[in-house]
């Protein structure tokens, strides 16, 4: 089916308003930012260009990220109101168009929408994220002590590792422990004073080590001073910072996700969150855009100014409902899976009821 010149007019104004408000939204969020964080950036001597290109080259994709389900809401709400307001869709019904017919150009606009969002969320926003989290942990918020204590890993499903502390920026770790086992047995066991990353050869260095060797009956002790070895495990997986999660990659979650499944380090639930929330939450375009049409398309006395915020307030109660189910996760113990998809099923079920009440 061709676009009529009706559907490219509404098209237009609906990624004309979407575009529009998203630069309001920019300029907004830089304004308040650089209110709120102009201390830190001179206490700590941020450079401009660092500021510029690493700091708002991540905030600005991140924010407006998390809130283009408001932002979408609101371009719907605003420019159909809008059109009712001005008596413009009533014509088009009379006219012959179905309803559905009359959202088809709001689902092509949704799909774009969509389609931008779920590639920014897959490949755009983690590297984004990198520059912005890798800023804030020197001249935001840098922390006073970069070290991981009292860690218990296990790297695969033989071998456990302990840590009394790790130290993230000189990439050394101190009363090491690694024991192997054959089941319920121990096999091996080695202790050290220091482990040490060697970037150059990619392996752990262990110093002032002894390892004890059990073979039934039969024991063995080893003591040297230095040793070379390969761990799965790198000092990625001691960082400590805040929000590390949303900075990696697809491929890079789905390691880390299987590496969690035996080490059981406690992030299991972050993990899937993020994850399962890029897949999912790009779906909002359709469903808060169905929901924008069906409140705003019938003229109201009063203009916009009701439909808008009616519009204001679902998704705002939209992006609480998404805090709400990820807190429930983290602490509730709330499938991750569940907590993403509430949500958009909640306000789905919603933005169908409002369109089979929505004016034909």
């Amino acid at each position: 089916m061709k676009l009529t010149i009706i559907d490219k007019y509404i098209i237009k104004k609906y990624l004309g308003t979407f575009i529009f408000t998203m630069a309001i939204f920019t300029v907004v969020m830089v304004i308040f930012d650089i209110s709120e964080r102009l201390d830190d950036f001179l206490e700590h001597k941020a450079p401009l260009s660092k500021i510029a290109f690493e700091y708002y080259a991540g905030f600005i994709p991140f924010y407006l990220n998390f809130l283009s389900p408001l932002i979408n809401f609101i371009a719907v709400i605003f420019f159909t109101a809008k059109m009712a307001d001005q008596t413009e869709i009533v014509p088009i019904l009379s006219g012959g168009m179905s309803f559905n017919r009359f959202l088809k150009p709001y689902i092509i606009s949704a799909s774009l929408i969509f389609l931008v969002t779920f590639v920014f969320n897959l490949y755009v926003i983690p590297k984004t994220n990198k520059l912005k989290i890798g800023f804030e942990n020197v001249y935001v918020k840098p922390m006073d002590s970069n070290t991981k204590t009292s860690t218990h890993m296990q790297i695969d499903p033989n071998t456990f590792v302990y840590i009394k502390s790790f130290d993230n920026d000189r990439k050394i770790g101190y009363d090491f422990i690694l024991e192997i086992f054959d089941g319920q047995e121990l096999k091996s066991k080695l202790i050290a004073d220091r482990i040490t990353w060697d970037s150059v050869n990619t392996k752990w260095n262990i110093q002032n080590y002894s390892i004890r060797t059990i073979d039934s009956l039969k024991e063995e002790m080893i003591k040297g001073s230095s040793k070379d070895t390969t761990l799965d495990m790198s000092p990625k997986d001691f960082e400590v910072y805040d929000n590390i999660f949303i900075a990696m990659d697809l491929d890079e979650l789905n390691d880390r996700i299987e590496k969690e499944k035996l080490r059981g380090t406690g992030y299991m639930t972050h993990l899937l969150l993020e994850k399962y929330k890029r897949f999912v939450y790009p779906f909002s375009a359709f469903i808060l855009t169905l929901m924008g049409v069906a409140l705003s398309s019938r003229k109201v006395r009063g203009g916009i100014g009701l439909s808008l915020g009616v519009g204001i307030a679902l998704s705002f109660t939209y992006i609480l409902f998404i805090q709400f189910a990820t807190m429930f996760s983290l602490k509730g113990g709330l499938s991750p899976l569940i907590a993403v998809l509430i949500p958009n099923v909640i306000f789905g079920a919603l933005s169908i009821i409002l369109l089979i009440k929505a004016p034909k």
